[in-house]
């Protein structure tokens, strides 16, 4: 997708990789894994810093998690899992349910160009809170009301759902977009 929006995407394994970055993608999966993984290979604290530094990052669904300063399970009860803490976000872990409640829909982005992003939620987050300096850039509805889905702390983008698995590049480009006003 990254390619599509007009960037070239490198694999990261090692601290040392993330000095040549111009921004990071914490991609989808189990968030609780991806966090234990990033601190077996010592990327936690390196990855946190320099995204505390300015360095650009899109998180998507389990990557949004990881972003967030704190996480819930489904039933609201606090997850004990490593996080990187760099947005004030609070994100509910399956909010929508299990696989079987996963589901695709059409979202309005703030700042993606029109028509709405079609948009797959799998075993999706949503985000419970957002802080004062967290913009909202698109909802859904729930029985319970409008779920925040995607959100932006200045170079921090997050969103519950899988963008990659939709074949539009848009939210990719809104990322690229973030990421050259940064170097600028």
């Amino acid at each position: 997708m990254l390619s599509l929006a007009g960037a070239r995407a490198v694999t990261v394994r090692h601290p040392d990789q993330l000095d040549d970055l111009d921004g990071v993608v914490l991609p989808g999966g189990e968030s609780t894994t991806i966090g234990k993984m990033l601190e077996r290979y010592g990327l936690l604290e390196p990855v946190r810093a320099r995204l505390r530094g300015g360095l650009p990052a899109l998180g998507t669904c389990a990557g949004a998690i990881l972003m967030g300063s704190d996480a819930l399970h489904a039933d609201g009860t606090p997850s004990e899992q490593p996080l990187l803490g760099v947005m004030d976000t609070v994100t509910r872990r399956n909010a929508f349910g299990r696989q079987v409640a996963s589901f695709e829909g059409l979202l309005d982005i703030d700042g993606v160009p029109a028509p709405p992003l079609r948009a797959a939620f799998i075993r999706a987050p949503w985000f419970e809170r957002i802080g004062d300096g967290v913009e909202a850039l698109a909802r859904v509805d729930t029985p319970a009301g409008a779920r925040v889905v995607v959100a932006r702390q200045g170079h921090l983008l997050a969103a519950a759902f899988h963008p990659e698995l939709t074949g539009d590049p848009r939210l990719h480009a809104l990322f690229v977009e973030i990421v050259r006003a940064q170097q600028s």
